[in-house]
């Protein structure tokens, strides 16, 4: 199975400062190709000592309803695009 990494995200979502990016990546299975799809939650904050932009995966409680919705927004997204090329449909033996 070999995977390749795409260069950009195909959605993203932010909501303060949280974010969810979907990536998409065509992989190699048994002989055939198969989407699949990853999510990157983040949260952005600007550190006051340097004043760099920095990245974290800890939410305070207050970011939370944040998170939740880029999180539904992102699997609303991934779960429309496997419905439209359907591959959330079962593999049925003959």
């Amino acid at each position: 199975m070999t995977k390749q990494a795409p260069q950009q995200p195909v959605k993203e979502y932010k909501a303060g400062p949280v974010s969810a990016a979907c990536w998409r990546s065509e992989v190699e299975q048994d002989g055939r190709t198969i989407t699949q799809w990853s999510v990157k939650i983040q949260k952005q904050y600007k550190e006051k000592q340097s004043n760099d932009w920095k990245s974290t995966n800890y939410y305070f409680a207050s970011e939370l309803a944040d998170l939740v919705l880029v999180t539904q927004r992102a699997f609303e997204y991934i779960r429309l695009r496997e419905s439209e090329d359907g591959s959330d449909l079962p593999t049925v033996a003959v």
